[in-house]
């Protein structure tokens, strides 16, 4: 007997040992599975990112390609219609007497003022321009175009030691400022509008817009993609993820906006 019962033991302590061996091979193919599935799945992830990140990008090349076509067609075909016509004005025999003068005189100021706004235009659309300007002389172009036409008092400020940034991020950061100032014109009823560069010195380039209009409500902005305003956030978004940027959006209704755009960077030295 009890030779009998250690041959049960030992069965006994067999199948143990195999029903645990079982169980650790079922518990690591289980544990194996998951973590490659989890691995396939982040790789799935990191690939939809990857590809959504770069279809935008070419949307955006393509978007910055047709705007340096677009000023180039005006520069080239429009502009030099417009400077014959103004040629062809100017060289009218009129004398002041002539019941036509004020019309002809009309005309040629009129004519002036659109091709000082088309160059203003052509300048601001042109790809090379500003990579070759920089951004901040970009910025402050525009605000002076802005100033001239007195919609709003502008204010513009440069902190810290200026330099000089890779030109796809200068050409997304003012694309994104060009969509602020847009944004201001169309829905903020601000009276004024405060810009700042900031070069800060622990390398983070920061650019701030600030308005005293309306404001609005931002979570229920983001939502609105098929508004104007929403979409312009959307882009402004979508650009500043594509340079590794990070905007804030503080508003509230009757209190005005203030936006900044974070870019951590190592500085770029001409």
């Amino acid at each position: 007997m009890p030779a009998q019962n250690q041959e049960i033991v030992v069965i006994i302590l067999i199948a143990t040992a195999l029903a645990l061996l079982l169980v650790g091979f079922i518990v690591t193919s289980l544990f194996l599975y998951q973590r490659r599935q989890h691995r396939q799945e982040q790789q799935l992830v990191r690939m939809k990112d990857e590809y959504q990140q770069e279809l935008l990008r070419s949307q955006l090349e393509i978007q910055e390609t047709t705007f340096k076509t677009i000023a180039m067609e005006l520069h080239d075909n429009i502009g030099q219609v417009l400077s014959v016509v103004k040629l062809s004005l100017s060289v009218l025999p009129l004398d002041k007497a002539h019941p036509a003068y004020e019309g002809v005189q009309g005309s040629r100021d009129m004519l002036n003022k659109v091709i000082y706004d088309m160059g203003n235009l052509t300048k601001s659309l042109h790809t090379d321009r500003i990579a070759q300007i920089g951004l901040v002389e970009a910025i402050r172009f525009d605000l002076e175009s802005l100033k001239r036409t007195g919609l709003l008092e502008v204010g513009f400020s440069v902190e810290g030691e200026e330099y000089r940034l890779e030109d796809q991020r200068s050409i997304f950061l003012y694309r994104m400022f060009q969509e602020m100032l847009n944004n201001i014109l169309k829905h903020s009823k601000a009276t004024r509008v405060n810009i700042a560069v900031i070069y800060s010195i622990d390398n983070k380039f920061v650019l701030k817009v600030e308005d005293n209009g309306v404001g609005f409500d931002v979570e229920k902005k983001r939502t609105q993609a098929s508004s104007s305003s929403g979409i312009g956030l959307k882009s402004m978004t979508n650009r500043a993820s594509l340079i590794g940027a990070q905007i804030s959006v503080q508003s509230q209704p009757g209190k005005g906006t203030s936006i900044k755009v974070e870019l951590p960077l190592e500085k770029e030295i001409l």
